[in-house]
């Protein structure tokens, strides 16, 4: 089976890794989904299989070709196309005018078939294409440099956070159309904050936490098992912990909770220092109680 494939792939930003040694697939026609928190490595990740940021070591494979630091556009060429986070379109030109420029580089004959493919998963762009890009809604707005990257017909595509920022409703429409996409026999890979959605879409999945890939499998195993996606957003800061400071006399030391996606990232738990002796007081104070924060462990994934 063809795919897009990711080996030991190490991205540095301002002189620091922020993508350390990945490796991942992402089969044609399969929707692949990457969670994990923010500041874990995703975007950027994504930005360096597209070209924007050349990787520091490691290699992107199309069908054996190797795409590693090649141009943007190239890259483009070769089948792979990203929609990066953040809606980056050319908000002074009109709807038909960015999907224009989205297909430059393609012949007379490609551009209006991608054109006539985008306006047919994409119907309410049909009714938008005189308008200003700025004076689009943020759903529409979704659906132009989603339309700008599917015109040239891409074998891979590379999603950052589909749903940010739009309403629930606007990505009940948008989730058919990734799902279409994919059956088309486009591989996908999606960047999701939200878990039900990517998961729902998901074939594969991997969560990714400081830079590190910490999850690989099934997206069912994570469906079934929603703990292991929740000590992926737990890890941050545990994984080079050092070990637990001594306990005061008397005070007793807690076990540190194993994670089950890391079996080395353990985290640190210090023990309180004791309570310094106070003078009475008429009444308690306002530092005498301590309100508890309650876990959110019990919550059930949504994105409304």
């Amino acid at each position: 089976m063809s795919a897009l494939l990711l080996r030991d792939l190490t991205v540095e930003r301002g002189g620091r890794p922020v993508v350390r040694d990945v490796s991942l697939e992402i089969p044609a026609g399969q929707v692949t989904a990457l969670l994990g928190p923010n500041g874990a490595g995703k975007s950027t990740l994504v930005l360096a299989v597209g070209g924007v940021l050349r990787p520091k070591a490691g290699s992107v494979l199309l069908d054996e070709a190797d795409l590693t630091g090649r141009r943007p556009e190239r890259i483009r060429q070769a089948g792979v196309a990203i929609v990066p986070e953040g809606r980056r379109l050319l908000p002074d030109l009109t709807v038909e005018d960015n999907l224009r420029v989205a297909s430059y580089a393609l012949s007379r004959e490609q551009a209006e078939l991608g054109r006539t493919r985008v306006l047919e998963l994409f119907p309410q762009l049909a009714q938008r294409l005189a308008a200003l890009a700025r004076t689009l809604s943020g759903g529409e707005q979704q659906m132009v440099v989603l339309a700008q990257a599917l015109i040239s017909q891409p074998a891979y595509l590379l999603i950052d956070e589909l749903s940010l920022g739009l309403a629930p409703v606007v990505v009940g429409r948008l989730i058919p159309v990734i799902a279409s996409v994919a059956e088309s026999g486009t591989g996908v890979l999606l960047i999701e904050q939200f878990a039900t959605v990517a998961l729902g879409l998901a074939n594969h999945a991997h969560i990714m936490e400081g830079g590190r890939i910490r999850f690989s499998g099934p997206a069912s195993e994570l469906r079934a098992n929603p703990d292991l996606l929740r000590s992926a957003y737990l890890l941050r800061g545990s994984t080079a912990s050092p070990g637990p400071e001594p306990a005061p006399p008397g005070a007793a030391t807690p076990a540190a909770p194993r994670n089950p996606l890391s079996p080395a990232a353990e985290r640190t738990v210090v023990p309180p220092p004791a309570p310094a002796p106070r003078t009475a007081q008429p009444g308690p104070g306002p530092g005498d109680r301590r309100d508890q924060g309650r876990s959110s462990s019990g919550r059930r994934w949504s994105y409304m």
